[in-house]
């Protein structure tokens, strides 16, 4: 047992009664114990030039999250329009099969307007320090998307099947101002294989109280593997009540189904929701940005349906200022490095 690990125990004992007692009488999730390994938050701080940043924060627990490097950025962007939005952060293999970490995100400064952007941007590392390969990959190059209008919140997952990584983005043109998401495939994050198809979208939806066809946007998707099932679940922000709601599909290209379930529990507009597992477990966190309050909002879940509030004095994001951003588990030696890299904030009381 490594000293982060016997550390996570002793606290979880400590922390029994508590979490025994909001878990049957406030109906809070009792909150699963992080067994092995840390966590790499990736986030953006604002809307001012400067604040359209890439920022990581470390955790040893997946739910209390310190800032590194002062909470400065990380990264500085060279290419596209300087600023960057809604990072997604993986770990993966390079072209060549050895491990390394991508950052995928969106090339868009808001001060220029909601339909200005038109690209996404990526990097590559192999240690979580030095980022590389700094690539603009414009949307208006594929036949159909020339005036395209946003190119939003970028991710990927690795698809076995065919063997590269499955990107997915929200997106919209001049001539469809309805953003849904669409997919493409890549090896290295710097072009695409093949041309962006759908992916889902709300299209023509029939309203149930008129019966008239309408368009709903649909962004923000985060799609998880549920290994107990087999289904794809795609989450995404459900434009109509501002909640976080989820599709599924057996296949990762879809079908995903059009009866979407809400399964946001907070009482605030969400959007940029995250879903990673706790190391170790079956449990899954979900944080989720509410963008009106300036706060994030934590859930858990176990079998990607039903889920349960964390309460919110067990996590800490807030203090970061962070918006839209997404966390990916790492190894100590990983943690470790990077804290003596950067420096860490310690959590305010």
């Amino acid at each position: 047992m490594t000293a982060l690990s016997f550390v996570r125990f002793l606290t979880a004992i400590v922390m029994i009664p508590y979490f025994l007692f909001n878990y049957v009488f406030n109906d809070y999730a009792y909150p699963a114990v992080s067994t092995e390994g840390a966590y790499v938050f990736c986030y953006f701080v604002g809307n001012e030039v400067d604040e359209q940043t890439i920022h990581l924060a470390v955790s040893t627990d997946g739910y209390n999250f310190k800032a590194l490097n002062d909470n400065k950025p990380i990264i500085k962007q060279t290419k596209g329009t300087g600023c960057v939005r809604d990072p997604y952060i993986l770990g993966g293999k390079d072209e060549n099969g050895k491990d390394c970490y991508f950052i995928i995100a969106t090339d868009m400064n808001a001060l220029e307007g909601w339909t200005s952007n038109h690209a996404l941007i990526t990097w590559k590392s192999y240690d979580l320090i030095n980022w590389t390969d700094e690539t603009v990959i414009d949307i208006r190059q594929f036949e159909g998307f020339e005036t395209t209008t946003r190119a939003w919140a970028p991710q990927a997952i690795w698809d076995e099947n065919v063997g590269m990584y499955m990107v997915y983005w929200a997106n919209s043109t001049a001539e469809n101002d309805c953003a849904g998401h669409y997919y493409a495939y890549t090896k290295d994050f710097k072009t695409f294989e093949t041309e962006p198809k759908v992916l889902f979208g709300r299209w023509n939806e029939v309203d149930p109280e008129t019966g008239e066809t309408r368009n709903i946007q649909c962004i923000d998707g985060d799609i998880i593997y549920n290994e107990k099932d087999g289904y794809y679940y795609l989450y995404f922000k459900e434009d109509l009540t501002q909640k976080i709601a989820y599709v599924k599909s057996k296949n990762l290209t879809g079908p995903y189904n059009t009866d979407y379930t809400i399964c946001s529990l907070n009482w605030w507009g969400v959007e940029g929701s995250s879903m990673y597992r706790i190391t170790g477990t079956d449990a899954y966190m979900m944080i989720m940005d509410e963008y009106s309050e300036g706060t994030f909002f934590g859930q858990m879940t176990r079998d990607f349906e039903t889920f349960r509030r964390v309460q919110r004095s067990t996590y800490s994001l807030d203090h970061l200022r962070p918006r839209h951003g997404s966390v990916a588990a790492i190894s100590e030696e990983e943690y470790f490095a990077l804290v003596d890299a950067y420096g860490v904030q310690e959590i305010p009381d």
